[in-house]
C-alpha cells in the first residue's frame, strides 16, 4: 500500500469517528433535534401552546404561574411548581427551566431563551419524531480533494459583524477574529471567509457555496483547528455541518456574515437531513 493511499484510508477512519460522534452529540435526550415550538411571551399573562401555566415577560424577568395539577416542575431540582416562578436572563441567554409529561414528567422540557433582547420559551419534546425517527445526518462520501491548505490572517482587534439568524425577527452579531484565505479548482481568485475564535484557538466558519438549497441547506459551517505558529491552517470541508436550523423551524442560528461565499459546489460535508 503507498503511504498516499494508507494516509487517505487513515483520514477517512477520522472522519468516519467524526461521524458517528456527530450523530451520537445530535440524538441526545432535550437536544436540537427535540424542538417543537418556539414562542415570544408577552407582558401579561398568557397561556401559551404546547406547555401548560401562563407565562409572562417584563424587562429583564420572565415569570411562570402554575398550580400542582399542571405537572410542571423544575429541571433543576425536581420541584413542582406551584404558584409564580421568575427567572432573569441576558440577551443570548438560555435556561432548561420546567418540565413535564411522560410517564415520568420529563418528556417535554421547556427552554426560557432571551433573544434579541425579548424572552421566548422553546419546548423540546422527547417524543418528537424528528429525534424518534433520526438514522444520522446525510452527507456526501469522504473526498480528500476538499481537505485545503490556507493561511489565518488575524485582525488587530475582532470586529462585531451585524448578521441575519434563521429567525427573521432576531438580529445577530458574528465577532470576526480574522479571515481564512484559501484557493478551490474552479474558482480563479483567493476566497476569504470571516472566522469566529473558538475554544482553545480553533476557527469557526459560517458559509455558503453553491449546493445551498440543492442538496445542502441555506448555508453550514465548518470548524478549523487552531492555526499553525506561521498562520497556515487546513480546512476539511468533509466536516461541514448544519445548523440546528436545519433540522427545526425553531432555531435562532446565525447566517454566514455577507459575503462568506465558497464560489463553487463544495460537495462535502453534510447534505440536507431527511424529512
Amino acid at each position: 500500500m503507498s503511504s498516499t493511499i494508507a494516509a487517505t484510508d487513515a483520514q477517512r477512519a477520522r472522519w468516519e469517528r467524526f461521524r458517528t460522534g456527530r450523530n451520537s452529540a445530535l440524538a441526545t435526550e432535550h437536544g436540537w433535534l427535540t424542538l417543537t415550538s418556539f414562542q415570544w411571551l408577552d407582558p401579561e399573562p398568557s397561556e401559551m401552546e404546547l406547555v401548560p401555566g401562563l407565562w409572562s415577560a417584563n424587562g429583564t424577568t420572565a415569570s411562570l404561574t402554575a398550580s400542582a395539577a399542571d405537572g410542571l416542575t423544575l429541571v433543576e431540582s425536581g420541584e413542582v411548581v406551584v404558584g409564580t416562578i421568575s427567572a432573569s436572563l441576558r440577551d443570548e441567554e438560555s435556561l432548561m427551566w420546567v418540565q413535564f409529561g411522560g410517564e415520568d414528567g420529563k418528556q417535554v422540557v421547556v427552554e426560557l431563551a432571551m433573544r434579541a433582547n425579548k424572552f421566548a420559551i422553546r419546548t423540546r419534546d422527547g417524543g418528537s419524531p424528528v429525534f424518534t425517527e433520526f438514522a444520522g445526518v446525510p452527507t456526501y462520501d469522504y473526498n480528500p480533494d476538499w481537505v485545503v491548505e490556507g493561511r489565518f490572517e488575524a485582525y488587530p482587534e475582532p470586529v462585531d459583524v451585524p448578521i441575519g439568524t434563521a429567525n427573521p425577527l432576531v438580529d445577530g452579531v458574528h465577532r470576526s477574529v480574522g479571515e481564512i484565505v484559501f484557493r478551490v479548482p474552479g474558482v480563479p481568485h483567493e476566497i476569504r471567509l470571516h472566522a469566529e475564535e473558538e475554544k482553545l484557538g480553533a476557527l469557526n466558519v459560517t458559509f455558503h457555496d453553491e449546493t445551498n438549497g440543492d442538496t445542502t441547506d441555506e448555508w453550514r459551517k465548518v470548524f478549523i483547528p487552531r492555526p499553525r505558529p506561521d498562520g497556515s491552517v487546513v480546512i476539511d470541508f468533509n466536516r461541514a455541518i448544519n445548523y440546528p436550523s436545519a433540522f427545526t423551524p425553531y432555531g435562532t442560528c446565525p447566517m454566514p456574515v455577507r459575503g462568506n461565499s465558497v464560489d463553487v459546489r463544495v460537495e462535502a460535508g453534510e447534505k440536507i437531513p431527511q424529512d
